[in-house]
């Protein structure tokens, strides 16, 4: 773990929970919870993951939420939960519904339009090696573990045709970690820590964790409110307050969080300390620029 802000500490994080009138951990999926694949489908959640979902869920004491710029429907067949957190799809586009299970915002006209035309390049850019996921609110175009000449022809095509019909009068071009999404306007995940953070109001305790560049919007809106963890292997300039590993840190994390918020999160963790009481791995104390005083890396 390391701390990327100055006066930053997870103890102080994880002794707030203690007492919280209320509790919200928000997790992105892949990237965080399931490590990345060429195959997007084949993302299956890193070996504990489930787990300790289920732990966090059963004991009650925090809302737990999955930000994913997926849609829902081709994230739910990879958790294989019961019961299922809740989950906001499509980077804020897809919320969940009582009746329904999940609920579409509707798009801006010349949304629609743009994200027609993008789905129909799909035959080309299938042809041309990339890996597509046509999700309710844009066109996601893969292309990790591709060689980097042909990434870069894929994307050189995309930019050409993304100017030649005029994509961006009703779609954003947003780059992430091995590839880009051709995505509707007006929605992004720091939306939806927005909407959770309103609806719970003064006295939550919070926190997200995400990898990847869209989980920036969300590490901007929680600054303040809460605590943004960014999960990497290695630093990227980010507007995170926390660094931490996949996926042994994060599992740790959970169970921390889990057994300082009233849970069970020590049943089964192989750190013990004195008289048995489950203490956090040396990865989890407080470290880095934000415990030592120093100031940390920034995004800008």
């Amino acid at each position: 773990m390391l701390a990327l802000r100055q006066g930053r500490s997870l103890s102080d994080l994880f002794r707030s929970l203690q007492g919280a009138a209320r509790r919200a951990l928000m997790l992105d999926y892949d990237g965080t919870l399931a490590p990345f694949h060429v195959d997007p489908a084949q993302a299956e959640p890193y070996p504990g993951v489930r787990e300790a979902l289920t732990a966090l869920l059963a004991a009650g004491h925090t809302r737990v939420v999955l930000v994913t710029g997926r849609a829902v429907r081709d994230l739910l067949p990879l958790l294989r939960l019961d019961p299922l957190p809740e989950v906001w799809g499509s980077h804020g586009w897809e919320e969940p519904a009582p009746a329904a299970g999940v609920a579409l915002s509707e798009p801006a006209p010349e949304g629609r339009a743009a994200l027609a035309d993008a789905a129909a390049l799909a035959p080309e850019l299938e042809a041309r090696g990339a890996r597509l996921e046509l999700k309710p609110s844009g066109l996601a175009v893969h292309w990790r573990g591709l060689p980097p000449e042909r990434s870069a022809a894929i994307r050189e095509w995309l930019e050409a045709r993304w100017t030649a019909l005029d994509l961006g009068r009703g779609l954003d071009w947003r780059d992430f970690d091995g590839g880009v999404e051709l995505r509707l306007p007006g929605r992004d995940k720091g939306h939806v820590v927005e909407r959770l953070l309103g609806e719970m109001g003064p006295g939550t305790v919070a926190a997200y964790l995400g990898d990847d560049l869209t989980d920036e919007d969300a590490f901007r809106a929680i600054r303040g409110r809460g605590t943004g963890i960014l999960v990497r292997r290695e630093f990227r300039p980010t507007a995170a307050d926390f660094l931490l590993q996949p996926p042994e840190e994060v599992l740790a994390f959970l169970a921390r969080w889990d057994l300082a918020a009233g849970g069970a999160g020590a049943a089964g963790h192989s750190s013990t300390g004195p008289e048995g009481a489950w203490s956090p791995p040396a990865s989890l104390r407080d470290s880095g620029p934000g415990a030592a005083g120093a100031t940390g890396p920034g995004r800008r």
